[in-house]
């Protein structure tokens, strides 16, 4: 019997390749759009093949997420521990905004992932040994957040609209209740098309924000600062 043409072959499923094609699938479609049974069909196999290497849609999601985090990259080192954090969290807001479905499945896990947690330990690994307390790190690692991994939660959504008819009316109506608000709407600038997902800011709101908690960490590193209050006078 002839063998079958090596271009013919169907490439052996195993668990990174269900992975890959469910971040491809979530890239193209949307997370919403990712079922087991949809997973199967862009893999050409029958949707009980998936079970041998996910078991369920909740560990899929775990891998994917792992899969875009270990995309960030970790190669920057340096005696500036500042530099360092601020490159690593600008690459992770690089990988989130090719993946933009991912923030909001990292957010949903209900603990870090294998691939989150040795970016983290990594992270605090940059603020230790650029001379951090174990106090002041754990204190810095709150303080950056989600933003860590290159997204953080705004505290308006603004990405909805009123839509064409209504929306002059809508905002005049928001401006006589709320002047400050309007005012501080109508003169703020924001690109939506950088966005990491609905409720992201943009990449310089980002970078503002990355920029003010670093500087403000290195100040508090300077002066010996601790939870405690050694340290904290001004």
């Amino acid at each position: 019997m002839a063998q079958q043409p090596e271009a013919g072959r169907r490439a052996p499923l195993n668990k990174e390749r269900v992975l890959r094609a469910g971040v491809a699938l979530a890239d193209d479609s949307g997370i919403e759009s990712l079922s087991m049974r949809r997973l199967a069909q862009e893999l050409g196999v029958v949707p009980m093949a998936l079970y041998k290497h996910v078991p369920n849609k909740e560990q899929l999601l775990d891998g994917m997420a792992d899969t875009v985090v270990a995309q960030i990259d970790l190669s920057a080192s340096g005696s500036d521990w500042k530099d360092v954090v601020r490159r690593r969290v600008l690459s992770a807001r690089r990988v989130l905004l090719r993946h933009r479905w991912a923030s909001q499945v990292i957010e949903s896990r209900t603990g870090p992932t294998p691939a989150v947690l040795e970016y983290l330990d990594s992270m605090i690994g940059t603020f230790r040994d650029g001379g951090f307390s174990v106090d002041l790190t754990h204190h810095a690692m709150h303080a950056m957040g989600s933003r860590l991994l290159g997204f953080s939660q705004e505290l308006f959504d603004d990405s909805g609209s009123a839509g064409p008819n209504g929306g002059a009316e809508a905002l005049a109506a928001m401006a006589a209740k709320y002047p400050r608000i309007a005012e501080l709407a109508a003169g703020a600038a924001h690109d939506t098309a950088s966005a990491v997902g609905r409720s992201c800011d943009d990449q310089f709101e980002f970078e503002f924000a990355l920029d003010l908690l670093l500087d403000g960490l290195e100040k508090l590193h300077q002066r010996g600062w601790t939870s405690t209050g050694s340290g904290s006078g001004a």
